[in-house]
C-alpha cells in the first residue's frame, strides 16, 4: 500500500506508487493506493489550504493510470483527523488483514498533531509484520520535486518546468458551468470552467488542446477578468473556445493542455475590436503547423 495526498501525482509520487506495485508483484499481492478526498488542511488548518494542481477526478485518473490494482479514497473529516498516527496504522492494518508493505515519502507525517512519521511506521511494521519504504524525494536541477514547487511554477507561467516535475504535460481540468453568454454573442461560444481551489497559470490568451469525451480539439483559452466588458475588478475566469466543436458542454468535465501563450489579456475599445482579435487568435491557432510547436508552454 502507498499512502499520500498525491496532489499532481508528480515524479516523487510516482516513485512511491511504483515501489508499491513492484512489492505487490513480487509478493503476488494487490497494489493498493490510499489517498484523501480533500487536502487535510481543509479540516485542520482552513486558512492554510494550498491551491491544488489537480481536482480530485484528475488526481484519481493519474493514480489509476500507473497500473495499481485498488484505490482507497478516504473522506477526510474532523473525526478522521482526530485519530493518532498509531491508531490510524493499527486500524488500517486490522481492516486490511494482510498488509505486507507500506510506501510513503520520507517526510510523511500523519495523524492528530502530526504524531505519525516514518519512524513510527517502522516500529509498528516490526510488530505487525509489514515492510516500510520511506522514499527519498526525486530531485530536478538539484532541488526536490514537490507539489509546492509545481504550484509555484504554474503560477509563474513556467509550465514546461511544471510538466517536467509532473512527468506529463501540465493540464487544467474543470467542469463546464454556465456563463453570461458573451462569447456566443461575439460569435465565439466559450466553455466556462469551474476552477475554484486550483492553481492557475498567469492571465492571458493561450493556444490549447481540449479533451472532450476522448476526442481532442484545438482551443483558444482565456484566463482573465475580461477588462473590455468589466469596468471594475471582476472575478478571474477561465473560458475556452473549442475550434470546430458546437455541441453542448454544460456539466461536462473539460481538460485543457497548454500549447503556447498567444498574448496578454488587454482592454479593447469596443466589443467589435474584441471580436476581431478573437477571430485572429482562432485563425492563427487553426492554421498552425503542430510539427513546429512544443507540447507545452515555455
Amino acid at each position: 500500500m502507498a499512502i499520500g495526498f498525491f496532489d499532481g501525482v508528480h515524479l516523487g509520487h510516482q516513485q512511491i506508487i511504483r515501489q508499491t506495485i513492484a512489492d505487490a508483484r513480487r509478493r503476488e499481492g494487490q497494489a493498493l493506493v490510499l489517498t484523501f478526498d480533500c487536502h487535510p488542511n481543509t479540516v485542520v488548518a482552513p486558512a492554510r489550504v494550498p491551491p491544488l494542481i489537480y481536482p480530485l477526478s484528475q488526481k484519481l485518473r493519474a493514480i489509476e493510470s500507473l497500473g495499481i490494482d485498488t484505490l482507497l479514497l478516504i473522506h477526510f473529516d474532523k473525526g478522521f483527523s482526530a485519530q493518532s498516527g498509531e491508531a490510524f496504522v493499527r486500524n488500517l492494518a486490522g481492516d486490511l488483514g494482510n498488509l505486507r508493505s507500506l510506501c510513503v515519502g520520507a517526510n510523511f507525517a500523519f495523524g492528530a498533531r502530526r504524531s505519525g512519521n516514518v519512524e513510527l511506521l517502522k516500529r509498528l511494521g516490526q510488530e505487525l509484520r509489514f515492510q516500510v519504504h520511506g522514499m527519498a524525494a526525486v530531485s530536478l536541477d538539484g532541488r526536490a520535486v514537490s507539489s509546492t514547487r509545481i504550484r509555484e511554477a504554474i503560477a509563474a507561467g513556467r509550465l514546461d518546468r511544471a510538466s517536467q516535475m509532473l512527468g506529463r504535460a501540465y493540464s487544467l481540468t474543470g467542469s463546464v458551468v454556465r456563463g453570461e453568454g458573451l462569447g456566443r454573442i461575439l460569435g465565439f461560444p466559450t466553455a466556462n470552467l469551474q476552477t475554484s481551489g486550483l492553481v492557475l497559470p498567469p492571465a492571458g490568451v493561450y493556444a490549447a488542446h481540449a479533451e472532450v469525451n476522448g476526442a481532442t480539439f484545438r482551443a483558444v483559452l482565456n484566463i482573465g477578468r475580461r477588462p473590455t466588458v468589466n469596468d471594475s475588478p471582476a472575478p478571474l475566469r477561465v473560458e475556452a473556445h473549442l475550434l470546430g466543436y458546437s455541441a453542448d458542454l454544460y456539466g461536462r468535465e473539460l481538460t485543457l493542455a497548454f500549447v503556447e501563450k498567444l498574448r496578454e489579456e488587454k482592454k479593447f475599445g469596443s466589443l467589435e475590436e474584441l471580436r476581431a482579435q478573437i477571430a485572429r487568435d482562432a485563425a492563427y491557432w487553426e492554421s498552425a503547423d503542430n510539427s513546429r510547436r512544443e507540447s507545452s508552454v515555455s
